[in-house]
C-alpha cells in the first residue's frame, strides 16, 4: 500500500465527515493520535471539543439554544480508561468499548453488539480504534460498522489490527468517502499515512487542510510509548 500524504488526502475531500488517525511518530518513541468532526447542518455544526480529567475529550454544544437532537452528535470521543489505553470513535461506542475492555472482553466484542448509525438514508459509519502503550510498545486496532453499499437492512462490521506499527506512518479512517446526497460510506482499507516527528506539524497538517466551510473541532496528542502519558494534546475549535 502507498504512503499517502495526509494533507493531501484531506484538501482533496471537501467531506470526509468524521476522521481518526493513529500512528507512531518516525523516532518511534511517541503514539501519534487525530480526530476531528466536521458538519454540514446547523446541528452538526454547533458543537466543541472539551477537554476531560482522564487526558480524553466530551463534545457539547456551542450554543444551547440551537441544539436540535443531541443523541448522535453529543458524545465521547476519546476516552482513556487506564494510563496507556487510548479508545477513540465517533460515537458512544466509547462507552461500548470501555466497559467491555473493563469486563475483560475485547474490542471486537464491543462492537459486534453495535451497528451503523441510524440516520437514513445515510447511515453514517461508526469508526472506533483503540491504541495500547501498556508495554512500553504500541499496537493498535481499528473498525468500521456501515452499511452494505447503503442497504439500511445489512450491516458489515470490519476490524484491522496493526500489532507492530511501523515508524513515520499510521492509519486514517473516515466515515465519507467524499460529499454526496446520500453520503457514500468509506471504502477500502485504512489509508496509510505518514506521520510527523513534531507535533505541531501533526496538528497543523490535519486542521489546516479540512475544508474551511465544514470542519469543526479537531483533538491531537502523542502519547509517549516509555511512560504511556500524554506529551503534548491539543484542542482546536471553528466555534471559539
Amino acid at each position: 500500500m502507498i504512503t499517502s500524504d495526509l494533507g493531501q488526502l484531506l484538501r482533496n475531500n471537501t467531506y470526509p465527515g468524521r476522521g481518526i488517525v493513529c500512528g507512531l511518530t518516525p523516532d518511534g518513541t511517541r503514539a501519534a493520535i487525530g480526530y476531528f468532526i466536521m458538519g454540514r447542518s446547523v446541528n452538526s455544526r454547533n458543537r466543541v471539543f472539551v477537554a476531560q480529567p482522564d487526558g480524553g475529550i466530551i463534545t457539547k454544544a456551542f450554543d444551547e439554544s440551537k441544539m436540535v437532537d443531541p443523541s448522535l452528535i453529543i458524545y465521547a470521543p476519546v476516552r482513556v480508561p487506564e494510563k496507556g489505553l487510548w479508545i477513540v470513535t465517533n460515537g458512544d461506542q466509547t462507552d461500548t468499548v470501555r466497559d467491555f475492555l473493563a469486563e475483560g472482553r475485547t474490542f471486537e466484542e464491543a462492537l459486534r453488539t453495535r451497528t451503523f448509525e441510524p440516520d437514513p438514508p445515510n447511515w453514517t459509519p461508526r469508526i472506533s480504534a483503540l491504541l495500547d502503550l501498556r508495554g512500553g510498545s504500541l499496537s493498535y486496532r481499528m473498525s468500521i460498522l456501515k452499511s452494505d453499499d447503503g442497504n439500511g437492512d445489512s450491516a458489515q462490521r470490519v476490524f484491522w489490527e496493526y500489532p507492530q506499527p511501523v515508524a513515520g506512518e499510521g492509519h486514517f479512517l473516515h466515515t465519507y468517502r467524499c460529499d454526496g446526497d446520500p453520503i457514500p460510506s468509506f471504502e477500502g482499507d485504512p489509508e496509510k499515512v505518514a506521520v510527523p516527528n513534531d507535533f505541531d506539524a501533526f496538528t497543523d497538517m490535519l486542521w489546516q487542510n479540512l475544508n474551511a466551510d465544514n470542519k469543526v473541532s479537531l483533538f491531537t496528542v502523542f502519547v509517549d510509548l516509555e511512560t504511556g502519558e500524554a506529551e503534548n494534546a491539543k484542542i482546536l475549535n471553528k466555534n471559539a
